[in-house]
């Protein structure tokens, strides 16, 4: 098959939604398809990055697109951003060959909707792998009203881009359910979380303690936020819960990452004074099982509105890591599922938002039941989300003829329960 891949990021990028392209690219070639990916020239998090117009990398057709570089400023400046690099993906899609498939992520928002159009009149098959959801998105963080004029048209292509579909691929029931509150027959969804960074991730005893000499945190107990800062994800809490702890200088709060909210949860740091908050960029993946293993305490945070909207796919790889955890978020979320999946678990914790004393509380608690190394039982529960495990479902969904789609949807189901048997 010819496969075309759209998304704004892609190898080398780092974020996550690269590096999951990047693995379904490098194993689609591996299995025989031609693969072309029509990404951004820019980086995502460093829009004065610029990568190689084209290339051919393992084997995929790489096309970079153009763009502005405002960067993430102000929403203005990075609607502008994602309308340029929308209008120049349509310029260039006129000049592809036809494909068999296309498959489009949602970054930029709707990106889906115009790579929907175009497999459309191409009458090439049209898969959408959902990361997050849009407009939903900007209107429950408050960017758009919910019946404003742009709030309506952006509806309206969602519901082109997911109606005219061979599949929609979502991350979790959540997003599945509000996929079928907007009409969506339950035929055309499947479930399939993003898989974990594996087998570059895994828990490294030197890198653990090459990465806390280098940055200063030997004999420290490291809290560690790792990924997207963004309004999804917001972060008042575990920073306030810091402000509390300021006293401990034995516990130390470290944010590793970018996105729009980076700048400001530094600034919040430096207002109140925290000495015990640490900032460093995103790492590389050589270098991330390092960075990962380094922490006594993960982080995963998702703000109240989004539950079915986004997605924080970190905690796969803190699974993996098979390191303890603490969930800030609504009680209904991928997230909160996991956790009771793994039963009374007691490196396993969970706060809302606005609840500083409890998150504050858990700090400590896990400081007391420290044990450094990885935690069996979470990397078990995080088998179940490995790449080798999920990669192949979402391969032979894209692969399959209507009529196998809904066997494979079987055997994925079967398989789930059989995994879920095993960790209990």
């Amino acid at each position: 098959m010819k496969i075309l891949l759209i998304n704004q990021c892609f190898y080398p990028d780092v974020v996550s939604s690269a590096q999951h392209l990047t693995d379904l690219a490098v194993e689609l070639s591996k299995c025989g398809h031609s693969v072309t990916v029509l990404t951004g020239r820019r980086g995502y998090d460093n829009p004065g990055i610029c990568f190689p117009k084209k290339e051919i990398w393992k084997g995929i057709s790489i096309i970079r697109i153009p763009s502005t570089g405002m960067g993430k400023k102000s929403r203005s400046a990075r609607a502008i951003d994602f309308g340029s690099f929308m209008l120049f993906s349509f310029a260039r899609m006129l000049l592809l060959p036809r494909h068999d498939a296309v498959v489009a992520l949602t970054s930029p928002p709707l990106i889906s909707s115009l790579a929907a159009i175009f497999a459309y009149f191409r009458r090439e098959r049209f898969y959408c792998w959902i990361m997050d959801l849009n407009p939903d998105e900007a209107i429950a963080a408050g960017w758009l009203r919910e019946k404003s004029i742009a709030a309506k048209i952006l509806s309206a292509l969602l519901r082109y881009s997911t109606r005219t579909a061979r599949k929609l691929i979502v991350l979790d029931r959540f997003m599945k359910d509000r996929l079928l509150a907007k009409g969506i027959p339950e035929s055309k969804i499947a479930v399939i979380p993003p898989w974990s960074h594996d087998p570059q991730i895994s828990y490294s005893r030197e890198g653990r303690a090459a990465f806390r000499s280098a940055h200063g945190l030997t004999d420290k107990f490291v809290v560690m936020y790792s990924g997207n800062h963004s309004p999804c994800h917001p972060l008042d809490t575990l920073l306030q819960a810091a402000s509390r702890l300021a006293d401990r200088p034995d516990i130390r709060f470290l944010f590793i990452g970018g996105g729009s909210e980076f700048g400001k949860a530094q600034a919040f740091a430096v207002q109140l004074a925290l000495k015990n908050a640490d900032f460093l960029p995103y790492q590389p993946l050589d270098r991330l099982s390092d960075a990962l293993s380094s922490a006594d305490l993960h982080v995963a945070v998702m703000g109240n509105p989004f539950t079915g909207i986004v997605h924080p796919c970190k905690i796969y790889n803190i699974l993996t890591i098979g390191s303890p955890f603490l969930y800030i978020g609504p009680e209904k979320s991928h997230i909160e599922d996991m956790i009771r999946q793994m039963g009374d678990f007691s490196s396993i914790y969970s706060a809302r938002h606005g609840d500083v004393n409890s998150v504050a509380d858990s700090i400590l608690d896990a400081q007391n039941r420290a044990d450094p190394g990885p935690h069996e039982t979470l990397q078990k529960l995080g088998g179940m989300y490995s790449r080798a495990r999920l990669l192949p479902h979402l391969i032979e969904t894209i692969e399959c003829t209507p009529e196998t789609v809904e066997k494979a949807d079987i055997k994925w189901e079967l398989s789930k329960i059989e995994t879920s048997r095993i960790i209990r």
